[in-house]
């Protein structure tokens, strides 16, 4: 039998990508909610923050709060979560509109009971046993999840790269695509490569398509 120090040094687990989310309801700052009934028909983007009230956490969500309507144009809901309660985050909310003019107008889930940061494996014990890293969840439709990052608590998320991997993931899908490195709106994308001798022919013969090589080959999605 595993003893407790064996158990506490096991890593916590995470969904991987292609899972379905794990379901919960969490009460939030737009109150309650069961995951699997929000969002209908949307993506949606889950990320966690250390704390409230801590200033690398306060640019990331003024970040999120500020380029909403981006998020709002690739149909995508927003989702955050820390481990404090509704008070602090209602007063953080608060406190930051005061001072800068920046209102977190989605919904902030609080987790005390870090029942939600535990089944995401948003919390890490070798970084911190009570705080949630900066994780950030996409989540389509199907609620499948389709990609992860992770960062750690010293380190603010980039989000630029968020909402340029979310615009990759729709195009990839209603496309057919690949995405090359760096892609970003108005770029080539990347087509299947071949898988039959009589597609390599085809490949070959098509113009329509800039072909780097017979298995790299891109075309415009415009």
């Amino acid at each position: 039998m595993e003893n407790v120090a064996e158990l506490k040094e096991k890593p916590t687990m995470m969904p991987r990508i292609g899972d379905i989310a794990p379901d919960f309801e969490a009460n939030t700052t737009k109150g309650k909610i069961k995951f699997s009934d929000f969002a209908k028909d949307k993506w949606v983007v889950m990320f966690s923050h250390p704390a409230d009230f801590t200033p690398v956490c306060t640019t990331e969500m003024s970040g999120f709060a500020t380029r909403k309507s981006e998020f709002d144009a690739l149909n995508t809901e927003l989702l955050g979560l820390s481990i404090d309660s509704i008070h602090a985050h209602l007063g953080w909310v608060q406190n930051v509109r005061e001072n800068t003019g920046v209102y977190f107008d989605f919904p902030i889930i609080a987790d005390l009971d870090m029942n939600v940061s535990k089944l995401y494996g948003m919390l890490q014990p070798n970084e911190s046993e009570t705080a949630a890293v900066r994780a950030v969840f996409f989540i389509d439709p199907k609620k499948k999840i389709r990609l992860i990052m992770y960062y750690p608590l010293n380190v603010g998320r980039n989000m630029d790269e968020i909402l340029r991997a979310l615009e990759a993931l729709q195009t990839s899908d209603k496309h057919g695509v690949a995405m090359p490195l760096d892609w970003k709106r108005g770029d080539k994308a990347i087509v299947p490569p071949p898988k039959s001798l009589d597609e390599l022919n085809a490949r070959l013969a098509d113009d329509s398509v800039e072909k780097v090589t017979w298995y790299l080959a891109k075309k415009s999605l415009n």
